[in-house]
């Protein structure tokens, strides 16, 4: 058993007790009803992690009485706000502080300043921000909480032109692990501000409230592009030409993927996808396009102009939310004809599965007012990226057990075959259990800096987990 999902020595009934007397919330303990939806996580390739109690907060003051008591207990604590972290690090066996009632959104017009609270998911916080037209890039999946996208960098589809979700973030409240209420910005705890804006989530305090400087939102037009039965190197290489040149206001998701049951029907399922928006009339982003166009015909083309809400609702990811393990990489340039023959070739001995999610390789556009920022002006080190490159397989409980081991071989050894062609960097809000050398991977040349802010803000380690900093 992993450090991060240790055991601890049993806490007595009064105990217990006494911090649920202490809050204006909830205690969940594993015998009460809402507990397991309090544990549940968005990547069920972890359902067994149960912990010692859940605590719902309603107030900062709330979090304080638990970092208190769970110091006194010398018990593990981890926040957990939607359960979004890929590796299952939202929940331990330890305490679960559940942050879902701090979910309030404050737009102040005459700033443009938009305060949210530490649980605020997606779905919470757009239509507040359409009430006022205004927006700061965000995530485009429903369930995604504010904490974490911000953690660790959060990269939308506006990126490329208006920076990373941590770059719009003004100031953030943290509540230490000695029960201290901090306010971060660029002058006040300075040092802990900059981590928090990259250094990933769970790390330092739990942060309670985020302040973002958002603007007018523009009109957009998006696409939506599927190829199959065509030449997928010659396509995915003028595709990565495409967002190279394009300008900033344009962003892509190209894919390479498959599904399908068994080896047979994955060769057939084949598909090239292309994905993404352009902040910019239609007429142009069809000119951006022509290239891949010109390539091979669509089976699937649909290319028009909405507001920005249409326009993100558009880019709503959707998933079955089952079982999945995802590895990045990320790419300072367009993948060679050579790379693409491999992750080509390694998909087309994908095993199968019954998840209709398949799997497949991801190239998500970066660059553009992302790599505006230097690589030590936050904790976000990815600065000099073109892509991100995301490699993912998915099954499901009733897969046998022998095929989930088939995906996890078949998911390393695609992952191995592109480390002698790629840098070794990786996207940490992709949190990945399986990567070796992650300190270097996620935080490069900042990794001392973080661990500076962790021995003065965190020193005993109260927030500890597999991967976390200090680990």
């Amino acid at each position: 058993m992993t450090a991060a999902r240790a055991r601890t020595a049993p806490i007595a009934d009064s105990s217990w007790r006494g911090l649920a007397d202490e809050l204006t919330g909830r205690l969940w303990l594993p015998d009460q009803a809402p507990y397991d939806a309090k544990r549940k996580l968005f990547n069920k390739r972890y359902p067994d992690v149960r912990p010692a109690g859940v605590a719902s907060v309603r107030t900062v003051r709330d979090v304080q009485r638990c970092l208190r008591w769970a110091a006194d207990t010398d018990l593990p604590v981890v926040a957990r706000s939607t359960g979004h972290s890929y590796a299952g690090y939202s929940v331990n066996e330890g305490l679960v502080i559940d942050l879902a009632a701090l979910n309030g959104v404050r737009v102040d017009e005459s700033t443009g300043l938009v305060t949210v609270g530490g649980g605020t998911t997606m779905a919470e916080l757009y239509p507040a921000l359409r009430r006022h037209q205004v927006a700061f890039p965000a995530g485009n999946s429903p369930t995604v909480g504010i904490g974490g996208l911000t953690l660790g960098g959060g990269v939308a589809a506006v990126s490329r032109a208006f920076g990373l979700t941590c770059d719009a973030l003004v100031e953030t409240t943290v509540v230490t692990a000695e029960g201290a209420v901090l306010t971060c910005n660029a002058t006040e705890n300075a040092d802990l501000f900059w981590a928090c804006r990259g250094g990933g989530g769970g790390n330092f305090g739990i942060n309670t409230s985020f302040t973002f400087q958002a603007r007018e939102v523009p009109d957009v037009s998006v696409f939506g592009l599927v190829w199959s039965s065509t030449d997928p190197v010659e396509l995915l290489t003028v595709l990565q030409q495409i967002v190279q040149r394009a300008p900033d206001g344009f962003s892509a998701r190209l894919g390479l993927d498959t599904g399908g049951l068994d080896r047979g029907q994955v060769r057939d399922n084949l598909r090239v996808s292309a994905v993404g928006l352009f902040l910019g009339p239609a007429d142009q982003l069809r000119q951006i396009l022509e290239p891949a166009l010109a390539v091979a015909t669509p089976v699937r083309r649909h290319i028009a102009e909405l507001d920005y809400w249409e326009g993100n609702e558009y880019l709503r990811h959707d998933t079955s939310a089952d079982r999945f393990a995802a590895r990045t990489r990320v790419s300072t340039e367009p993948l060679s004809p050579e790379v693409l023959g491999i992750l080509l070739s390694r998909l087309r001995d994908w095993p199968g599965s019954r998840n209709p999610d398949g799997a497949g390789v991801g190239l998500f556009s970066w660059g553009g007012a992302i790599n505006h920022v230097p690589a030590t002006g936050t904790a976000f080190v990815h600065r000099d990226a073109l892509f991100l490159v995301c490699m993912d397989t998915s099954w499901t409980a009733r897969d046998p057990r022998e095929l989930v081991a088939a995906h996890h071989q078949w998911l390393a050894e695609l992952y191995s075959a592109t480390g002698a062609h790629l840098p070794h960097a990786a996207y940490q809000n992709f949190t990945d259990p399986d990567l070796h050398d992650w300190r270097t991977a996620y935080y490069g040349g900042n990794y001392a800096r973080l661990l500076d802010v962790k021995r003065r803000y965190d020193p005993d380690s109260l927030f500890r987990f597999d991967q976390g900093i200090g680990s």
